[in-house]
């Protein structure tokens, strides 16, 4: 185990598990990662290899005695009826037969109903009613000659979630654990690699949990295919329910005015609506309406009587087009069913997630690392509901008063979530809640710029806060940054007089490179930005040199050498046919792998030759270097806060990847660059 792992061990010994368990023990089980999480917890929640295999094996053998496959339900029915009893693991249903007076259960995989079920039971646990819940079932089979009697009879059940948990103890261990490690713990806690997720995307990820802990939060979601967006609301709590988009009601979601009985909202923490987005889809009308009146007050109306609920809303779902191309023609919500086109309906959102920004996933990023067992911390989660962060930040900052009560109102509800999800113990710096602020403005900002596109009866909004010392902050999202063109003519693209926004490499470094007016500047880019390329950022700027010196003391490894061939194609494509540069590295040597290091640059070094770029290198042998920049003899000075390495992870072997071809295709990490000129 890393040092990581070993400390979640130590301080929350049985309540994690090893991830790439769930993976070994669910084969062709189409059951929830919480129910297997569950297990495992029962027989794996330790750190010893030893007791880990032998309760693997114990939870494959509960897998293979109780749950039920479809494709085995008749042996599974032959067994109970030949031992009288057995214990089934099933989602199990429960319907109200008024003609009998009686409630009946249905068992989804082993394809029995009417079964017998006492109402004490049902009392006990209502969601039963309402799409049924998983659960360890005790079935026991009675034979009668009586045809109207149903032989099937469920004596007992037992959901499949945790029993009771330590709230302050959650909060005594969270303090124990950095910003840092924290974040990590959880993006292991719900599968995936930390390593391999920038900061920005790891708080993407972890806005999704947003709605377990928030009450009454309306979060939307649109992406391309293969985000996982709809991942954390099928398998991650047995609190939420994913509902495909077109297949809601009123009566299923909201109330049956023929039998009463209250829908989804009633029953659930967090509704989610999977794929959501089809322009063609059809939805009901009066279902939009009353969905709009619940997402603003929290209540429906039954006939004369109003009632309300709880659950927060996910709409989660495909984009078919770039986000250029929506920007320029049309809006974000475009791929949205036209009955939710509408701009009473998409005010109600508190946030929408950029799910361009995130990474379509790969198999690397799963983790193999310990996380909670997902069971605890849903319930962690739902203990927060009860609680409001909502105001932390006003110790240290306030928010404009240009932005109105529903637009506040959805900020501080994203700033609470993320404070409870990240800071439960109520323990952050300013920074950190600065961070958190700034992330919850942006997320309602992306709805409120796509409102005045639709809608032009909404006024502008200036979307800024001001700290303590009165300074003011203007937020903008990050497609307004990288393509700025498409909110030119947006009255709320207005820059804040106090706040200095950066310029974009697309913009400014294109129109300097065509009218060949360079100037001075610093440049700030945001994790995930897109649209930037070392031909943009640093082509103009290398134009016409005939010597270049390249610093960067992490020129190592192999992704980090083909980041200074990438620069040095740029530099090839910058010079005449007729004109050669002179090329200087100065980098350190790697202390394990220098052959390998020595063995690259000599190869770009043989490959520069042919096209008249003249590379030499020298390792800085005191290893004391650590200003990465670039200088030309004709001026120019590039200070790069991170060197060359710019861009994250991609696929470098998959020739059919575009941003394995083209670097404007790839996500950024956050960098800053600045242009400085020098006596040549």
């Amino acid at each position: 185990m890393n040092p990581l792992d070993e400390k979640i061990n130590q301080h929350f010994a049985g309540l994690v598990v090893r991830k790439d368990l769930v993976k070994t023990v669910k084969g062709n089980a189409i059951v929830p990662t919480y129910v297997l999480e569950y297990l495992l917890g029962q027989y794996c929640a330790t750190s010893d290899e030893a007791s880990i295999q032998s309760g693997i094996e114990t939870v494959k053998g509960i897998l293979r005695k109780h749950y039920v496959h479809r494709s085995e339900a008749g042996l599974t029915r032959s067994i109970i009826r030949e031992r009288g009893r057995h214990k089934v693991i099933d989602k199990v249903s429960v319907a109200l037969n008024d003609k009998r007076d009686v409630y009946e259960a249905t068992f989804a995989n082993l394809g029995i109903k009417d079964v017998l079920i006492d109402a004490d039971t049902v009392k006990r646990h209502p969601k039963v009613l309402v799409s049924g819940v998983w659960c360890i079932a005790d079935l026991s089979y009675e034979h009668s000659e009586d045809r109207q009697t149903s032989p099937w009879i469920l004596d007992a059940i037992k959901p499949i979630q945790l029993s009771h948990f330590d709230f302050e103890g959650y909060l005594a261990a969270r303090q124990q654990f950095s910003t840092e490690e924290w974040i990590e713990l959880l993006i292991q806690s719900i599968g995936f690699n930390p390593e391999l997720f920038g900061r920005r995307s790891k708080l993407m990820l972890l806005v999704r949990l947003i709605p377990y802990c928030e009450r009454n939060y309306n979060l939307i979601e649109l992406g391309p295919k293969g985000t996982g967006k709809s991942h954390i609301y099928s398998e991650f709590s047995p609190h939420g329910i994913l509902i495909s988009g077109g297949e809601v009601s009123v009566p299923k979601l909201f109330v049956n005015n023929t039998t009463g009985r209250i829908g989804l909202v009633g029953y659930w923490d967090v509704v989610a609506f999977d794929e959501f987005a089809g322009r063609n889809k059809r939805a009901d009308r009066a279902l939009v309406d009353i969905l709009k009146n619940y997402m603003a007050n929290k209540s429906f109306s039954r006939g004369i009587e109003t009632l309300g609920a709880e659950a927060s809303m996910a709409f989660v779902g495909n984009t078919q087009h770039t986000l250029p191309y929506m920007l320029r023609h049309s809006d974000l919500f475009v791929d949205l069913p036209e009955q939710y086109h509408d701009s009473a309906f998409l005010d109600r959102l508190h946030c929408y997630i950029p799910g361009w920004e995130v990474d379509i996933i790969r198999g690397e990023m799963f983790s193999d690392g310990y996380g909670f067992i997902v069971d605890y911390l849903a319930e962690i989660l739902r203990n927060l509901r009860n609680d409001d962060y909502s105001q932390m930040y006003r110790d240290h900052f306030e928010l404009s008063a240009d932005i109105s009560t529903r637009d506040r109102t959805s900020v501080e509800k994203t700033f609470s979530g993320l404070m409870k999800v990240l800071f439960p113990h109520q323990e952050a710096t300013p920074d950190e809640i600065e961070e958190m602020l700034r992330f919850a403005i942006e997320g309602r900002k992306r709805i409120k710029d796509q409102l005045m596109r639709i809608d032009s009866t909404y006024a502008a909004v200036r979307f800024s806060y001001r700290d303590r010392r009165g300074k003011a902050v203007a937020v903008r999202t990050l497609e307004e940054e990288t393509y700025p063109q498409y909110f030119a003519s947006s009255a709320n693209a207005q820059e804040d007089d106090q706040a200095s926004l950066p310029l974009t490499a697309t913009s400014d470094s294109a129109v300097d490179g065509e009218a060949g007016a360079l100037r001075e500047k610093h440049l700030t880019f945001q994790e995930n930005q897109r649209a930037v390329s070392f031909d943009l950022l640093l082509g103009p700027y290398l134009r016409g040199a005939r010597s270049i010196t390249v610093t960067d003391p992490y020129i190592r490894l192999f992704y980090q050498a083909r980041n200074l061939m990438e620069l040095l194609e740029t530099i090839a494509r910058q010079k005449a046919d007729d004109d050669e540069v002179d090329v200087h590295l100065v980098t350190c040597r790697d202390e394990f792998k220098g052959e390998q290091q020595t063995e690259y640059l000599a190869q770009m070094q043989m490959a520069c030759e042919a096209i008249g770029v003249h590379f030499t290198w020298e390792y800085d042998e005191t290893n004391t270097i650590h200003a990465r920049h670039i200088l030309t003899d004709h001026g120019w000075k590039i200070l790069l806060d991170r060197g060359l390495d710019i861009f994250q992870r991609y696929e470098m072997n998959d020739a059919f990847d575009f941003a394995n071809r083209l670097q404007r295709y790839r996500a950024c990490k956050a960098f800053e660059v600045t242009f400085v000129r020098v006596n040549p």
